[in-house]
């Protein structure tokens, strides 16, 4: 288990950062919402501030909506942000039950799949994921249903049909300890006097699915060839009732197979001239003498409604057809999910050998399948199967060659794209090919916020009670609009109302950048939804400022109505400029030395001074008598600090020429040593680089 419970953890945590790795957070902002509601449906990390003081003057509603992180920023707490999560639970896990597992288990209690029940509250953009594991049963059990058309021109077609029957029914107890076979037939119903009818045929069940063998063959033997009519054209239906007549046929928690037996093709709705007669309903119509009653009035099914009756019931069909009819059947093939044909030949092995391959393949594969999604939600599966292979996309919904006993799991992805229109609970079914499982899943779509259902309607804060304080904004009355719902429809384009909207009498309404509603500039948005537009005129913006590097306020600050607020530890129009003087400070502790001025982290020397912290002055006097001393005693061990020269902090290098020499160097004249020269520098390190001439004399 182990090693599976990792793969999984692993995929579903891969599907959370890639959905978060993929999100905008512009999305939000570019939505324009109008409500909470509408928000939290444009992405999964969407939020709605409810702060009622939030928006600054001339701002939009629709600023509510925005990245969770940005409404941090722009100072909506955290227990003001509306952003549901959608959720997962489990409720009903049965643990995966095998029939060789323990004796006494009964079929309907029989698990091959877990967990068999979930709920799921599925917001918008913010996907759901589980896991699925499924291990198929040793020896499950068969259902098959023989059905056969005796409409058959020649006796040997009848013989043919009553040993394929036969040897069926003995082949398949060789593989299954658990298995049940039932038959019916088309037989001849010709019509009651003064009756008009469509069809001379109608199915009969002759036996329900039964595990007595050789009650099948003594039935089976009795048939006899009905008339030498063509039966094409009520065949269909019969497929229908053996396939929706679930009770009467005796269809079990099992694999179910349909085998028809015909030597003649099959019609469906719409290839026929009956059009006198009712629609097929795909509905059970079985007498108590087990007779089909509806063929005189109901036209037989479309082939589409029987594909579909027949996968909702899980039954795999297999046409047993002579070889000239092939062609047709195969066509039939091609619209019918999962049927087969085979054809018929002298010994019946073709078709024998078709229905127990098809079995085998049942039994070594699990391929899922889902009943309809609701419009923009996706599903999606990854495989984990045997020898630890992972397959993905549409190959993700299935698993072959597996064993019986074998485990294999599937991590299954489910995500809405958008609120379905009646935002209703829906239910969606999973299922595994073959076996009569499923994996139930109620589907909840979070498409509103909590404080939705906290409005407060006419509320004061709404100008007067013209409008539902909902969510921290006004949800104005019929007839009112504005921010806070305070203007009547029929007085917004007065000249009283305009005129506020001017920033003198001179200037353009709004500056230009909004409209005038209700006596108050609503600014307009910009493509960019970061760069916002806001003041009483709209006469602000976050995009004005002056920049340094190419960034608005150097990134180091806020551009409010076009100047930069810098943080606490910077200054400067475009707050380019630090305020620490940590690189400022010299080596005793003093700011430049106290030999100048900090300003943006660097220091401005005075007089003659130089240097990172103006810590240098090749030409000032003092500097040539200061270092003499420890000139003598490095270069030539002489002097009054001969004895102490470890204090002297500089190395020297000796240089043969003066020319060597930086262009302003010190001379002295040592008692001992005559004249020395030196010159004195520090690099771009910090490091002093003193070069003396190693030969005394006057430079």
């Amino acid at each position: 288990m182990g090693l599976k419970y990792i793969l999984n953890t692993v995929l579903i945590c891969c599907w959370i950062w890639q959905s978060l790795a993929q999100s905008d957070p512009s999305e939000c902002l570019k939505a324009s919402a109008k409500s909470c509601g509408e928000c939290i449906q444009v992405g999964r990390n969407c939020g709605w501030c409810t702060k009622m003081d939030f928006l600054g003057m001339g701002e939009s509603a629709v600023l509510r909506c925005d990245d969770v992180e940005s409404l941090k920023r722009r100072g909506c707490a955290m227990e003001d942000v509306e952003n549901p999560k959608g959720s997962l639970r489990v409720e009903i896990d049965r643990n995966l039950t095998g029939l060789a597992s323990g004796k006494g288990i009964r079929l309907e209690d029989l698990s091959q799949i877990r967990p068999q029940k979930l709920s799921l509250k599925l917001r918008p953009g913010e996907p759901q994921t589980f896991s699925l594991h499924i291990q198929r049963a040793k020896d499950y059990p068969i259902d098959l249903y023989y059905l056969a058309d005796l409409s058959i021109s020649v006796q040997n077609g009848l013989e043919n049909m009553k040993k394929l029957g036969i040897e069926l029914k003995e082949e398949i107890q060789k593989i299954a300890s658990d298995f049940r076979i039932g038959f019916g037939i088309l037989q001849r119903n010709p019509c009651a006097v003064g009756e008009t009818c469509t069809s001379q045929f109608s199915f009969r069940n002759i036996l329900s699915l039964n595990s007595d063998g050789a009650m099948f063959d003594t039935l089976l033997q009795q048939q006899a060839v009905t008339a030498s009519l063509n039966s094409s054209e009520d065949g269909a239906a019969a497929i229908m009732q053996a396939a929706v007549c679930g009770d009467i046929i005796g269809w079990r928690n099992a694999i179910r197979l349909l085998v028809y037996y015909s030597n003649t093709g099959l019609h469906f709705s719409g290839d026929d001239k009956h059009h006198s007669v009712l629609p097929n309903d795909g509905r059970c119509h079985i007498d108590s003498h087990s007779v089909y009653t509806m063929n005189h009035h109901h036209n037989h099914p479309s082939i589409s409604h029987l594909a579909q009756k027949l996968e909702k019931n899980k039954i795999h069909l297999f046409f047993a057809v002579k070889e000239e009819l092939k062609d047709i059947y195969r066509t039939l093939q091609n619209s019918i999910a999962k049927s087969k044909v085979g054809i018929l030949t002298s010994n019946s092995s073709n078709v024998i050998k078709l229905i127990l391959n098809t079995y085998h393949d049942l039994s070594s594969e699990v391929i899922l399948e889902n009943s309809k999604l609701p419009k923009r939600t996706l599903i999606d599966y990854t495989a984990h199967c045997n020898n630890n292979t992972v397959h993905t996309g549409e190959d993700g919904r299935k698993c072959l060659g597996i064993q019986v006993g074998d485990e294999v799991n599937f991590v299954v992805n489910i995500t809405a794209k958008k609120c379905p229109k009646n935002k209703k609970k829906t239910t969606l079914n999973i299922e595994p090919w073959g076996l009569n499982e499923k994996v139930e899943i109620d589907l909840e779509f979070v498409c509103e916020c909590e404080c939705h259902k906290n409005g407060i309607p006419n509320s004061p804060y709404c100008h007067q009670g013209n409008g539902t304080l909902e969510c921290g904004s006004c949800r104005c009355n019929e007839g009112r609009i504005g921010q806070f719902c305070e203007c009547n429809v029929d007085e917004v384009f007065s000249d009283d109302i305009v005129t506020s909207c001017r920033k003198d009498e001179a200037a353009p309404i709004c500056s230009n950048n909004g409209d005038c509603i209700c006596g108050q500039c609503v600014c307009k948005r910009r493509e960019n939804p970061e760069e916002l537009i806001s003041g009483r005129y709209c006469e602000c913006n976050n995009f004005s400022c002056d920049r340094h590097n190419g960034l608005i306020c150097g990134g180091n600050g806020i551009c409010n109505c076009g100047r930069c607020e810098c943080l606490p530890t910077f200054t400067g129009n475009a707050c380019q400029c630090s305020l620490e003087v940590e690189s400022c400070t010299a080596a005793n502790g003093q700011i430049c030395n106290g030999r100048g001025v900090c300003e943006c982290g660097r220091c401005r020397c005075t007089g003659m001074f130089t240097g990172p912290t103006c810590e240098q002055c090749p030409t000032c006097p003092a500097v040539c008598t200061i270092l003499k001393d420890c000139v003598l005693c490095k270069a030539f061990n002489k002097g009054p600090k001969k004895d102490a020269c470890d204090q002297c902090e500089f190395e020297v290098t000796l240089v043969e020429r003066p020319d060597q020499l930086s262009q302003r160097y010190c001379s002295f004249r040592d008692v001992d040593s005559g004249w020395f020269c030196f010159s004195y520098a520090v690099n771009d390190q910090g490091v002093p680089e003193v070069r003396v001439v190693k030969t005394p004399g006057r430079c």
